[in-house]
């Protein structure tokens, strides 16, 4: 009778045992009355099941987030008084955040950060005056003085919106040998040379890689193996697919593929964020306006392939992230004040519908830990 007991019990709790946490951290906009700063929430990757989500610091319009190599330091781009700034961030063992420090952006409208990957330096993204900073992170993981502020120059196509450089992102190659800002403004991928253990940049030769006029790059992701570069073209609504030269630090065009599917209106539609499956399979890209979230199909060559455009279950989809199991994508309305999660098969990488969502003021940023 006691075996039968504990058989019982054991049954009624293995999928209690076998379910899996994961954290994942929230950037907003806080220029509403209950927006207040980075949240954390979880989910759980055998259900899809969100955690009611949780404040972990104040901070104003704490937008962008990236985390340290080895997860213990969080940093994110954000206003301090009357300035753009980039902060730093204690990860305690709970996931909760303790401020250490920031440090002046050094430009305006700052819309991007990332840490390179031995987290010896910060680098950040300052749209409004289409500049790039770097900065040294000390012993503790505070962020140095400034190293270095670049200014972009040069303009696009586009009367309303790339009259002037626009600096949207910047990312560390894989072998942490370069560093690549995209500009909105001028349609380039800026290419530098970079120093991680000085914080500093070089520009490449050549200094830059071109996507189609009006494009207007504003994030990009790296395949797997490092081969091919993928950049998100807000204004047209784009992917171009680029092939990476590691040792020279050149992208050559390969493709250009729209976001939407053959025959849709763009008039007042953007696309955002773009996101690779940890599978390195299926590529996925956002689309303002719409509101829908598109998947493709990575061939053998880096080549991409439509496969669906499905509902972002928000509105104004401005970012998404897929947590590092490869089974859940959830998405952020930046408009709506909600996330979503959507399933992703898979054997075919297309993403389905959940009844799991949550309230948060303005977010604009999903960032899991371990990814």
């Amino acid at each position: 009778m006691k075996f039968f007991s504990l058989f019982v019990a054991l049954v009624f709790l293995a999928p209690s045992l076998l379910a899996a946490e994961v954290h994942f951290y929230l950037g907003t906009y806080t220029n509403k009355a209950l927006h207040r700063g980075i949240y954390q929430g979880t989910l759980d990757t055998e259900t899809g099941k969100l955690s009611p989500l949780q404040l972990e610091v104040e901070a104003s319009d704490p937008n962008f987030l990236a985390l340290a190599p080895d997860g213990k330091t969080l940093y994110a781009a954000l206003r301090v008084g009357d300035h753009e700034a980039a902060g730093a961030f204690t990860v305690r063992p709970d996931g909760g955040l303790v401020r250490l420090n920031d440090q002046p952006s050094g430009g305006k409208d700052t819309c991007h950060i990332s840490v390179d990957h031995t987290g010896h330096a910060v680098l950040i993204a300052n749209y409004g005056t289409g500049s790039i900073a770097c900065f040294p992170v000390n012993a503790d993981h505070s962020l140095g003085a400034r190293t270095e502020l670049i200014p972009f120059t040069g303009s696009g196509p586009n009367l309303s919106r790339q009259k002037a450089p626009h600096a949207h992102s910047i990312y560390v190659s894989p072998d942490n040998a370069f560093v690549y800002a995209c500009d909105l403004g001028t349609d380039h991928v800026w290419i530098f040379k970079f120093d991680p253990m000085h914080a500093r940049l070089v520009p490449d030769d050549p200094p830059f890689a071109q996507v189609p006029p009006g494009s207007g790059p504003r994030h990009l992701l790296f395949s797997p193996d490092g081969k091919f570069v993928y950049v998100a073209g807000e204004m047209g609504c784009n992917v171009t697919v680029f092939r990476h030269d590691a040792a020279s630090g050149a992208l050559t065009p390969l493709q250009t593929v729209s976001t939407l599917p053959t025959g849709t209106a763009t008039k007042g539609l953007t696309a955002s964020e773009i996101v690779l499956h940890p599978s390195g399979k299926w590529l996925y890209v956002s689309n303002r306006g719409c509101d829908t979230i598109s998947v493709f199909a990575i061939d053998g060559e880096g080549g991409l392939a439509l496969l669906e455009t499905v509902p972002a279950l928000v509105q104004i989809p401005r970012s998404f992230s897929i947590d590092p199991t490869g089974r859940w994508l959830i998405s952020a309305g930046q408009k709506d004040n909600r996330i979503a999660v959507l399933k992703i098969d898979p054997a075919s990488g297309r993403l389905s519908a959940t009844d799991q969502s949550a309230t948060v003021g303005s977010p604009v940023c999903v960032l899991f830990e371990g990814r």
